[in-house]
């Protein structure tokens, strides 16, 4: 089920993404010029400088050599005039001539307007010729294209319209560019001039201009730019524009309307997107393509640097140019965009986004994504995440082939983004789940580990191996004395709360010292230690916890005792037997299919639950198996025998322990304890009855002990030992 819902999320957030990529909205949009800016900046065009085409800039240079701007239309037209014939083969102006000249007869005579001698000056200034007049004139016999701007403010006049339009395909004047108004030049130039065409070059969203529209379209009617009426002025004999759309003869549309394809302009065929504009391959700045204007007028000036030639003349002064930042420049001028696209199309040197481009990238991303989704899992994270990476790497590889040998503009940013989006979120899943499961684990360890042991597991899982490991372990068995007995004075709901009353503290101090439950039999706790956690100090701990567990058992009484009193009950004293065994044992998850218990197996678990079943025997709290008690010399462990028990073959030496620490009167106690058993061992039967009551001096709580032994020496006694005898005492059974 969980799995279902990771692959239901992954998908809603890949159809997520694919929604935003079909809206191509200003997000998406701008991640893809990101990337197609930072191709131009890696690879950009190449600058060829024999290419006809030629700014003649009206530069700080122009400025102090003609004066200040705007120039009288007489030396307009003298430039105009010079630059045909020079030979140009069209002369395009980036500047808007909308005003009549203000060095004009009728402008000067309004500026003289008020002066008593206006009436003799009106004669002679009716006679000075016309700047306008002029210019139209030169205009007239000149390759000559003149700017208008279509504009956000409504209005204006409708520009003269100086080619024809033909049209192939669906109606492409939906798809252009349509400002709602007009900034014309004066109607005589206007007139005059064979070529007219709009200068206006929209930046995108950030400022930045990569396409430059072709044809515009303005009150019903499709207008040229500057550019393209640049290219068919350039070209004798180009009078129609053929306008190339979706469905055309040629181009497979499958009925829908796409836009535009291309625009013919004389010989030259333009591939345009859509909306007709020609994407900018940007060379950056290039000085060679700038030419100062004053020195047309000189009489030295080079006519080789014009003939030929495409001459573009605007502004390239601070305060006067129109800035048009480009991904390579950012104070690029307009006149420089416009000689950039011509410099493209008489090079044949194109960026094309191709229709198919958009069904392609989220084709790509649709596939990987589904892919990725259905590979997380059994890949796992890191495989999956190799093969996002090597896949976006890929579609990187190819997006940058295609741009370099094709001009293709392939995006395989945003799909990419989106593949690590799905990745991400299939990961964070993941990642999710495996916490949940870890926050399960240490819910479920909490039940057998004590809460520090099951912070330092949740933040190293790898501690734990889980599906068995052989390793060293400390076992403890810890058992209630005369549970029967006690369960018959108790009904059930009595016997259940004095249980959790005893176990309670008992698994608290196997806790505080870093001890593993096993398990509860009953009224028995198996509990062991260096698992599923390392702990050096095993052996140690446990003896700890089984004093500590001693000590717990009394405050336990102490409580029900009180009880029972208050209830009117009879107090009984529970009691506890506890084995503790060290050795090999196998550790871990063990059990079936339906239901798996962290456990222990091993000889060692068999062996530390005989040693608690000796505790009545020898009326002691806690036995201590040798293993267990060896290399710990600070501990009161006093040696009580050596037994073969029940089901083994190999003797052991049996401690109980008495306290944490030696003291004097525990060093006169083992002491008097060594001696006993030496006697013992020996078969000397009087010596060792003297040991005893020495012994029974000193220890008077071990009276269980040596009345055992008393009994002992009593049978020894009737029925002798053999002669090889090692003092070996030989359990018949599990409790001696």
């Amino acid at each position: 089920m969980r799995r279902r819902i990771d692959l239901l999320v992954s998908l809603l957030v890949l159809i997520a993404m694919l929604a935003l990529r079909y809206q191509d909205g200003p997000f998406v949009i701008g991640v893809r010029n990101i990337l197609f800016d930072s191709y131009q900046r890696l690879d950009p065009r190449p600058y060829d400088p024999s290419v006809q085409v030629r700014i003649f800039a009206i530069d700080e240079d122009s400025l102090k050599h003609l004066g200040q701007w705007p120039w009288p239309r007489g030396t307009l037209a003298r430039i105009v005039g010079r630059l045909t014939a020079d030979g140009a083969l069209a002369i395009a102006l980036d500047v808007l001539l909308a005003e009549p000249d203000r060095t004009g007869p009728q402008a000067l005579l309004k500026q003289w307007q008020g002066r008593p001698d206006i009436a003799a000056l009106s004669d002679a200034v009716a006679k000075l010729p016309d700047p306008d007049a002029e210019l139209a004139k030169e205009l007239a016999i000149a390759p000559a294209v003149l700017a208008f701007s279509l504009n956000d403010q409504p209005g204006g006049q409708t520009p003269a319209v100086k080619a024809g339009i033909a049209m192939a395909g669906d109606d492409a004047l939906p798809w252009l560019l349509s400002p709602p108004g007009a900034t014309t030049a004066l109607p005589e130039l206007e007139k005059a001039t064979p070529g007219y065409g709009s200068v206006t070059v929209p930046p995108d969203r950030d400022g930045i201009v990569r396409k430059v529209p072709l044809l515009f379209a303005f009150r019903g009617q499709i207008y040229p730019s500057l550019v393209a009426e640049a290219l068919r002025i350039a070209q004798p004999g180009a009078s129609t524009y053929i306008v190339k759309a979706s469905n055309a003869s040629g181009e497979t549309a499958l009925g829908a309307q796409t836009g535009l394809n291309n625009v013919k302009v004389g010989g030259a065929i333009v591939p345009v997107d859509s909306r007709g504009n020609v994407l900018l391959y940007d060379s950056g700045f290039q000085p060679k393509r700038f030419i100062s204007l004053w020195r047309v007028l000189e009489p030295d000036f080079d006519p080789k640097l014009v003939a030929g030639n495409i001459i573009l003349i605007g502004s390239t002064v601070e305060g006067l140019r129109d800035f048009k930042p480009t991904p390579l420049d950012p104070r690029a001028s307009g006149i420089e965009t416009h000689a950039q696209i011509l410099e493209q199309i008489l090079n044949h040197q194109y960026l094309q986004r191709p229709d198919w481009a958009d069904g392609a990238e989220m084709l790509f991303l649709l596939v990987f994504g589904l892919a990725l989704i259905l590979l997380l899992h059994p890949l796992g994270a890191l495989w999956a995440a190799v093969v996002t990476l090597i896949a976006i790497a890929a579609s990187f590889a190819f997006s940058w082939f295609s741009f370099q040998r094709e001009g293709l503009l392939l995006d395989p940013l945003y799909p990419g983004m989106a593949a690590l989006a799905v990745y991400l979120t299939g990961s964070l899943l993941g990642y999710l789940r495996s916490e949940t499961e870890r926050r399960h684990v240490r819910r479920t360890f909490s039940l057998y580990l004590a809460p520090a042991v099951v912070e330092e597991l949740s933040r190293n899982p790898d501690l734990v191996k889980l599906g068995g490991e052989l390793r060293e372990i400390t076992v403890m068995f810890s058992d209630i004395r005369d549970f029967t007995r006690i369960s018959e004075q108790l009904d059930p709901q009595q016997l259940t709360h004095m249980l959790n009353a005893v176990l309670t503290p008992l698994t608290e101090a196997i806790y505080s010292t870093r001890g593993t439950v096993d398990k509860y039999i009953g009224d028995c706790i198996m509990a062991f230690w260096n698992a599923p956690l390392d702990d050096a100090a095993h052996p140690r701990n446990a003896l700890k916890a089984a004093l500590a567990m001693r000590l717990a058992l009394a405050k336990a009484n102490m409580t029900l005792a009180e009880e029972a009193r208050k209830a009117g009950r009879k107090v009984i004293d529970v009691g506890i037997g506890i084995g503790i065994n060290s050795g090999p044992c196998s550790v871990g998850n063990m059990g079936s299919v339906q239901r798996l218990a962290y456990s222990a197996l091993g000889d060692t678990v068999n062996l530390a639950s005989r040693l608690e079943s000796l505790t009545r025997s020898y009326g002691v709290e806690i036995i201590v198996g040798e293993d267990a008690a060896e290399g710990i010399s600070d501990m009161a462990l006093l040696e009580i025998d050596r037994v073969q028990v029940k089901g083994r073959t190999k003797p052991l030496t049996i401690h109980t322990l008495l306290a944490e620490s030696r003291d004097a009167a525990f060093e006169a106690l083992a002491s008097a304890q060594a001696k006993f058993l030496q006697v013992y061992r020996r078969q000397d039967w009087a010596a060792a009855r003297e040991a005893i009551a020495a012994c029974l001096g000193l220890a008077p709580r071990l009276k269980g002990l040596y009345d055992l032994y008393a009994a002992r020496i009593e049978d020894y006694e009737a029925e002798p030992p053999d002669a090889d005898w090692d003092g070996v005492f030989v359990a018949k059974s599990k409790t001696g």
